[in-house]
């Protein structure tokens, strides 16, 4: 049988490196699993007892609202007041998505088709990259990572594609490779795009979870950025929510209410009950991101002072929940896939490997801050045992 859209679709490393976890555990073996980004850390008490009191009123079991209802969105409006200044209109900028990668999957739908181009960075997480892909559009992948200067690339991408890109994806602080950028490089990227007609569309996943005095900048904060720009903010890491699968198209009234339109034709919204209990977690717990930022921070230094000690050099990300790490050149020439399939039978410790975040991603792995700091320690001491070459 023929299918549409999946038959270009490469194979799905990170499901070998599940594949050889779970063959391990089975096995009886202990893996250290820091592969798969999924938050271990509890979602907010206040959430969960709101859930449970909403969900068993039967009026909450019915259809809800697809773009949210509205004191959903109108809670998102307030936050974004709070943390970064920027007013949102809760009726048209902004629109309530069953989590992020849904969100930007349909937005792509309304924004770009056959014949249209999206600059993606490369590496990418992989929806960014297939999402444009799975609208028609063709994507150009622009280096970004460690020595690079993305906005230079961006501007080489640009000049050098044609027909001219309609739409640039990004997203700060950056997963995987943890890169961060200031206002001002956001300044900059509106300037650009208002001046040649560009869609900005930002996944502010990682908005709230940054460290060291480091404090992630909305797109929106910057004079202007309605004209052309949109934000993706979820509950998934800031308030520790992955499973709920809440998130918001925020931004340009136009851009926002064109999803709003598709999905009314495509989905009736979150169950009721999760949007409650969303709201009661932005408005009464507000510094639960804060809480969550520390648990995070303990385990990004355990596991950044653990591989230095064990000759492993790797840069303490100032956001997101991963470290990004190059591989030792004593294994380089093995590539991504084969190291992290080696480190997850040899040292029974799991990561994600780079090239599975696109062509950029070759040559490093990628450790997911989802195991307490205990058992990154005991991951650490596998790698230590197993790491020989690292002297």
């Amino acid at each position: 049988m023929e299918f549409r859209r999946i038959n270009g679709l490469p194979p799905y490393v990170f499901a070998i490196i599940n594949e050889l976890r779970d063959e391990a555990r089975h096995a009886g073996r202990d893996v250290i699993d820091m592969g798969f980004g999924n938050p271990d850390i509890p979602s907010p008490d206040i959430a969960v007892d709101k859930l449970a009191e909403a969900a068993r009123n039967p009026r909450n079991h019915r259809y809800s609202a697809s773009r949210g209802i509205p004191k959903l969105r109108l809670a998102i409006s307030d936050l974004y007041q709070r943390n970064f200044g920027v007013d949102l209109d809760p009726d048209r900028e902004v629109v309530t998505t069953i989590g992020a990668k849904e969100g930007l999957s349909h937005l792509m739908w309304t924004l770009v088709g056959p014949g249209d181009t999206a600059l993606v960075p490369t590496p990418s997480y992989p929806i960014h990259i297939y999402a444009p892909l799975f609208a028609g559009a063709d994507v150009q992948q622009v280096q970004l990572g460690p020595d690079q200067d993305f906005f230079a690339n961006l501007m080489d991408a640009w000049e050098s594609t044609w027909p001219r890109p309609r739409v640039i994806v990004f997203s700060f602080p950056h997963n995987p490779t943890t890169e961060v950028v200031d206002l001002e490089w956001m300044v900059r990227l509106v300037a650009f795009a208002r001046e040649h007609d560009v869609v900005l569309v930002h996944d502010f996943a990682y908005s709230d979870t940054a460290f060291d005095g480091y404090r992630p900048p909305s797109i929106l904060e910057v004079p202007g950025a309605k004209d052309v720009a949109v934000e993706l903010y979820t509950m998934t890491k800031s308030f520790s929510m992955a499973g709920w699968r809440v998130a918001f198209l925020v931004g340009n009234a136009e851009i926002v209410q064109a999803l709003t339109k598709l999905k009314s034709y495509l989905d009736y919204g979150t169950f009721q009950p999760i949007q409650i209990a969303a709201i009661v977690a932005m408005n009464e717990e507000p510094e639960y991101p804060k809480v969550v930022n520390e648990i995070y921070q303990g385990r990004r230094d355990a596991l950044c002072d653990g591989l230095h000690r064990i000759g492993w050099e790797v840069e303490r990300p100032r956001g997101t929940m991963f470290v990004w790490a190059p591989i030792p050149e004593p294994y380089r020439e093995m590539g991504s896939l084969e190291f992290a399939k080696f480190l997850v039978t040899e040292a029974e410790v799991a990561t994600s490997p780079g090239v599975g975040f696109g062509k950029g991603g070759e040559g490093f792995v990628r450790f997911a801050l989802i195991e307490n700091e205990q058992r990154v320690a005991q991951g650490v001491r596998n790698l230590r045992r197993v790491l020989t070459k690292l002297g």
